[in-house]
This record gives structure tokens, sequence and C-alpha cells, in this order.
């Protein structure tokens, strides 16, 4: 019997680093990517001379904690609102959804929004947009806050992964017009995962 429970438990563990080795190759996949997108002079948001320098963006450490089961909730016949941006432009969205979740030991909830034009293509009609601010925003992160790009549910939960959190471009180049952050998606807490501030060579 107790040969059946080191077993069972060895096996246990084995899983439980696979699992956590699939998950941080995930994310150092999406990092590798955002980088190769940055260091790319023909889509990167950076300004020459900040592109001239760049190595990598600097990301937190990998949790699994940060990587949240939501519960979903739809939101119905809700208006379509021009989002206020760091310009004049207020591109057409509509409140989609909220998660509901707790992160350390605080129940959450997040506003989920849709955007007009994009639904309207056939790449991105899936696409929600998750734009949000919290304690570390003007420390380690970007004072303005940080998004997420997640997909349309099919049941009744989400997955908001916070090591996925990237900057608007706005945080790289002052010529790009981003969404601002929707005052009920400022949280009271610390998110510590997904990019950080980017310290600029130059004086936008």
């Amino acid at each position: 019997m107790k040969k059946i429970l080191i077993i069972t438990s060895l096996l246990l563990s084995t899983q439980l680093i696979f699992s956590q080795n699939k998950y941080n190759k995930e994310i150092v996949l999406f990092q590798e990517n955002l980088n190769i997108e940055f260091a790319d002079s023909s889509q990167s948001p950076l300004v020459k001379d900040d592109l001239v320098i760049f190595k990598a963006l600097n990301f937190f450490e990998i949790s699994e904690k940060y990587k949240i089961e939501a519960k979903f909730v739809r939101t119905k016949n809700q208006k379509p609102f021009g989002m206020p941006t760091t310009t004049s432009r207020k591109p057409v969205y509509e409140k989609y959804g909220e998660a509901h979740f707790k992160l350390n030991g605080k129940e959450i909830v997040l506003s989920i929004y849709q955007n007009h034009r994009l639904r309207e293509m056939a790449k991105y009609k899936n696409h929600l947009f998750l734009p949000f601010i919290d304690l570390t925003a003007g420390k380690t992160t970007y004072s303005g806050g940080r998004y997420l790009d997640l997909e349309i549910p099919q049941g009744e939960t989400i997955i908001i992964d916070f090591n996925k959190a990237y900057n608007p471009y706005c945080a790289y180049n002052h010529k790009y017009s981003c969404p601002l952050i929707p005052e009920e998606n400022n949280l009271k807490i610390e998110i510590k995962a997904g990019v950080k501030d980017f310290k600029s060579v130059v004086k936008h």
C-alpha cells in the first residue's frame, strides 16, 4: 500500500511539473513574439532612437497564479459608445460582459469590451478587449495601464491571463491614439505579471 502511495505521489508530481513547464513555454512564446514585433521596424511602435538599441521588453516573472478562470457574465442590451482615447479619436465599443474572480483575497469584477469595427472583420470577429490599471502603474508598469486580448467564451467561464498583459503603443510613442482605462477597471491590487514599463532612451 505504501509503495502504491509513493508511486501515485510521484506520478502526480510529474504531471504537475509537466503542466507548469508547458504553461511556461506558452508564456515565453508570447513574450518572444512580442519582442520580434518590437524589433521589426516595419511594425514596431518604438521611435527610431529606441528601435536602434532595442533588445527585449522587460517582463515580470511568470506566475500561474495570475492565470485565472473567471466567471463570465454576458451583459445584454448595451448601448455602443465612443471610448475616450489619448487623442480626440473615439472608437466605437460596447460592453460585452464581465469577469468575476478572486485574487489576492479580493473579489474583483472587470468589464470586457468589444470593438464594433473589429467585429466586422473575419479575423477579429471573436476578439474582446480588457483594459485595466492596477497599483503597479507608475511604479513598475506603465502609468496609463495595460491591455489584455481575449476571445468570446463558449461557456460561463473565461480565462484571464495577466502574464499576457501588454502596454498600449502610447507607452512607447505618443503619436499613437490609445483607449484610456475605464474607471470600473481600476484595480486596487498589484498585478505583478505581464510586461513592465518601458524605459525610453529619448524624451518623446
